[in-house]
């Protein structure tokens, strides 16, 4: 007689949250084809669909809605004995800095992981503009933190490194202009500086319409035709193109992505925490 297994269940959670086959088996770490397959799987033991088609992702059929909430307490009760019974004697506080343009699911890799190892330990995680990070790791006023520099230097840990772009909406055309819009960030940061520097190298007019503490808030006003500005290459939507050196835009600085931590912090729950840190951007 088959059997619903857990590993069953938490493919059939992870499409079920994000409609989606593809998000679904990224969230869990698979290829879509291997979430099919075990959705697949799953049918033929329950014969009957748990998915039906919608658009361009998929919606609950009845059968579908009825396991929910099965597969939520199966889970969850697997989930926390797995804790009980591997958790260790950590205790302790732990206080750390993500910056908010990084994506929601590197923030749970690192979370995720660590909560379910050493769940003593209370977490203060701090998401936010990554500027005022490193003023924090020096005062103390952090113990750990993720945040973005032009150059290296010394005490931190390269975790990524990734290209920058000027980039504007492929529907509107604000090179034309006499003055051309740009987005910037409103506090001082190396970002900022840079492209101020590129728009005084490009000799051309520009004004400042639109300023924001986050890449969410200058994304979407270039998205919206509002303004040009300077993105990470992940940040590029397919609304977005990026501008190219024939149109004046010369090549900008990489964005290197360090791990840095107090001076006084120290600790296994220190020491894990770093570990969950680098495991969680060596899966990017």
């Amino acid at each position: 007689m088959d059997h619903l297994n857990s590993d069953l269940l938490r493919t059939f959670l992870a499409i079920a949250d994000t409609g989606s086959f593809t998000e679904g088996a990224a969230r869990i770490y698979r290829s879509q084809s291997a979430a099919s397959l075990q959705i697949k799987r799953l049918e033929e033991i329950v014969r009957q669909p748990v998915f039906e088609r919608h658009g361009r992702g998929v919606v609950l059929t009845p059968a579908g809605e009825q396991l929910v909430p099965v597969a939520r307490d199966v889970t969850g009760i697997l989930e926390s004995t797995l804790r009980e019974l591997t958790s260790d004697d950590l205790h302790g506080k732990l206080r750390l800095g993500i910056p908010d343009d990084q994506s929601r699911d590197t923030i749970s890799r690192i979370v995720g992981e660590f909560a379910q190892l050493h769940p003593s330990v209370e977490l203060n995680v701090t998401c936010a503009i990554s500027s005022g990070f490193p003023k924090a790791i020096e005062n103390g006023a952090l113990d750990l933190a993720v945040y973005e520099v032009e150059h290296l230097h010394e005490g931190v840990e390269l975790l990524a490194e990734e290209t920058t772009h000027w980039m504007v909406s492929r529907y509107h055309d604000l090179l034309s202009r006499d003055v051309i819009p740009v987005a910037l960030f409103d506090r001082d940061c190396w970002w900022r500086d840079a492209a101020l520097n590129s728009l005084n190298e490009l000799g051309r007019p520009f004004r400042i319409v639109f300023s924001s503490q986050s890449v969410t808030g200058v994304a979407a006003s270039i998205e919206a035709g509002i303004a040009i500005g300077l993105l990470a290459k992940s940040s590029q939507s397919a609304s977005l193109r990026l501008l190219a050196p024939n149109e004046g835009f010369s090549e900008m600085p990489a964005s290197k992505l360090v791990l840095a931590n107090c001076k006084t912090a120290n600790g296994p729950a220190f020491t894990a925490m770093k570990t969950a840190i680098r495991n969680a951007f060596n899966t990017m």
